[in-house]
């Protein structure tokens, strides 16, 4: 038996290396809305990729808010959030100010902008096998219909091996079959004001679209408390969704739909 133990060891050492790192368990991070998270089971777990949508084109300031406060609720490491070419002509440079105004600190973050979608695609699946990453965000332009169910598969396996919670933007293109945990879309929301006037806080209304335990459907309105750094169930009174004819006239406004300004 003594003579079969280092035989025995030595195998398993190369069956691991052919397999591979194991997932890491799965943790839940709660987003702070007591409601939301007894829906959720306790929280959205870690490690896993979730999936963001804009509602409407001009949801993209709302999505990158919703993607940047999840960021904060999964930890305090650092952000790595990679944008296509296309993406920061069409929404800008990301604006300091505007992350902290959100409660993010800027000295976590690291910006990298792709040329094309073939570079995102590379280097994205570079980024999510870096263990260090708390989060890795995922901006790409319009349909990229290179992050279809195949590549998202590869980057949800990434994932739960490296333990990176990954958050794909998705600011103009449409759901399809995807390896995503779950799938939100989101839409700005009217912020309820504070005493005297003063602007109130962000406010997103999200949609739950799928979810891997089989929940769907969920629809609500919450408000981000950037000092706490948690979601909460939005105030009803003040904080009504915008009618579809005054959306134009919102965009880039942030004391009107409640998101802070992340672009330059």
């Amino acid at each position: 038996m003594n003579e079969s133990s280092p035989f025995l060891a030595d195998l398993r050492a190369r069956i691991a290396a052919i397999e591979g790192p194991k997932p890491v368990e799965s943790v839940l991070f709660p987003l702070g809305s007591a409601l939301l998270d007894a829906q959720l089971g306790g929280g959205l777990p870690k490690g896993r990729l979730h999936e963001l949508f804009a509602a409407e084109p001009d949801d993209r300031a709302a999505l990158a808010g919703a993607g940047l406060m999840l960021a904060m609720r999964v930890g305090r490491g650092p952000l790595l959030w990679l944008r296509q070419d296309g993406s920061v002509r069409a929404g800008g440079c990301l604006y300091g100010p505007g992350l902290a105004e959100l409660g993010f600190d800027p000295a976590r973050l690291i910006e990298i902008v792709a040329p094309d979608e073939a570079a995102l695609l590379r280097a994205a699946g570079d980024a999510v096998r870096c263990a260090p990453l708390s989060v890795l965000l995922i901006e790409p332009w319009k349909a990229a219909r290179g992050l279809d169910l195949t590549a998202t598969r590869r980057l949800a396996v990434a994932a739960e091996k490296s333990g990176v919670t990954v958050l794909l933007l998705r600011a103009e293109g449409e759901p399809v079959p995807s390896a995503a945990y779950s799938r939100w879309r989101v839409r700005s929301s009217a912020s309820a004001p504070l005493e005297a006037g003063a602007p109130g806080h962000p406010a997103i209304e999200i949609e739950l679209l799928r979810h891997r335990g089989g929940l769907e459907g969920m629809r609500m309105l919450l408000e981000w408390n950037r000092d706490e750094h948690h979601f909460r169930e939005a105030p009803l009174s003040g904080a009504g969704l915008p009618v579809a004819g005054e959306r134009a006239g919102r965009a880039g406004d942030p004391e009107r739909t409640g998101a802070a300004r992340l672009s330059a």
